[in-house]
């Protein structure tokens, strides 16, 4: 019964997917300031900006779900690896970041890309 739901499942495109989530992960830095800036000129009732889309309650809800991703999808080691590779200002290079967290290459790449395969099953793009 396992082995036939399994084959319903339409193989997915590796490379693709973390094409995707790391977009997504560049691209929620950038929403979670936004965010903020919104909820402090919100408190101070000042609108220093205008805004020439309305995308506001669907930036919210896209760093909502992806904090939710981060939080409760990923182990300690997996989170600092994306925080590291993916959600900081300064550009780590891939080597920097397994010879900090101590672990061999192969073993990095095989924790970041199921980090990655987390995130993008939390968030429903597989």
């Amino acid at each position: 019964m396992v082995a036939e739901q399994l084959t319903l499942l339409e193989p997915v495109d590796e490379k693709l997917v973390r094409k995707i989530v790391i977009k997504e992960l560049k691209e929620y830095r950038a929403l979670k300031v936004q965010v903020e800036n919104k909820e402090e000129c919100e408190r101070t009732g000042l609108e220093l900006f205008p805004s020439i889309r309305n995308s506001r309650h669907i930036n919210e809800l896209k760093v909502k779900q992806i904090d939710r991703a981060l939080k409760n999808s990923l182990d300690q080691e997996e989170l600092l690896i994306i925080e590291k590779a993916y959600l900081t200002s300064k550009r780590t290079k891939d080597i920097e970041i397994y010879l900090e967290i101590g672990v061999k290459k192969d073993t990095y790449y095989a924790m970041r890309n199921r980090a990655l395969n987390r995130i993008a099953t939390a968030l429903g793009i597989i």
